[in-house]
């Protein structure tokens, strides 16, 4: 296949030519495309609303169609809607009117004003000055929500058909201080398989060892368990494995100026050798006749 460009949906794919292995990467966060019209309804300024971005994932993992395997990014911004969360996790404090029935009103995600819809910026801040209608979430659920799932599903149901099995990481990023007040935690990687449920055991050890042999401090499951990804399509008794791979911003990237770091060419390079380490263990003998 050759890749798809941007369309409408605000979705990029990157497919190899030939896929040679299970492997399928995907970056939800790292989309940096304000449209005018929604910088135009919210309280703050655009560099307010990229400190929730997963700044530059996708280029870190972009030697991913080279090595043969699929990149699927959102173009669009976590802050405009966030694919990692359940559609259902509707913020009421921002739709106005009567909510549908589905609405989940006791989402923890919610509560904290980062449902698909964002209220809160990575700041804290609120993002719009007003109350939107609940017409607004739907416009944004079925013209970029849906279409990067259905994407998604497509991506895994066709690995899955070729090969018998399909491994997805999901790859983010996070603040290297996620304590305030506290010390700098001892990780530079955080590998998220919902304590074992999303991914089988031997796939996420064979990361974490890739990981460790460049040098890096990898912890699992915490503060990162994975969200709505690792946990809604992650079924390893089905043959699907997903893996929520989260990099510390310090490694490639100054987080104040939101800069591309000095690091930048050396964690890519990593991440291109993650990619052939998996794709070498796993191998086209796999792939189904």
């Amino acid at each position: 296949m050759s890749p798809v460009k941007p369309s409408d949906s605000g979705i990029l794919l990157h497919a190899p030519d030939f896929q040679v292995s299970p492997l399928v990467i995907a970056s939800p966060h790292s989309g940096r495309f304000y449209s005018s019209e929604f910088l135009s309804m919210v309280r703050l300024h655009k560099t307010a609303l990229r400190r929730s971005e997963d700044c530059y994932v996708d280029e870190l993992f972009s030697d991913a169609r080279g090595l043969g395997a699929p990149l699927l990014c959102a173009l669009f911004p976590r802050s405009f809607v966030d694919v990692n969360r359940s559609p259902t996790e509707i913020d009421w404090k921002i739709f106005g009117g009567a909510l549908p029935n589905y609405v989940d009103m006791q989402s923890e995600r919610v509560r904290s004003g980062l449902g698909v819809i964002p209220r809160l910026a990575a700041s804290g801040a609120e993002i719009y000055p007003r109350s939107m209608p609940i017409s607004a979430a739907r416009q944004r659920l079925l013209t970029y929500y849906f279409p990067y799932h259905r994407m998604l599903r497509q991506l895994i149901r066709e690995t899955r058909k070729r090969f018998g099995h399909v491994i997805l990481l999901d790859c983010h990023s996070m603040p290297s201080r996620l304590y305030v007040g506290k010390s700098e935690p001892a990780f530079d990687i955080v590998l998220g398989d919902q304590h074992g449920r999303s991914c089988s055991s031997h796939i996420t050890e064979q990361v974490e060892t890739i990981f460790v042999g460049q040098g890096y401090r990898v912890a699992r499951n915490t503060p990162y368990a994975g969200g709505f990804v690792t946990k809604h399509y992650g079924h390893p008794e089905r043959g699907v494995d997903v893996l929520q791979v989260e990099l510390s911003r310090a490694l490639y990237m100054d987080e104040q100026t939101l800069r591309r770091g000095p690091g930048m060419r050396r964690v890519r390079a990593h991440m291109a050798s993650l990619i052939k380490s998996l794709v070498n263990t796993l191998g086209v003998s796999h792939a189904a006749e």
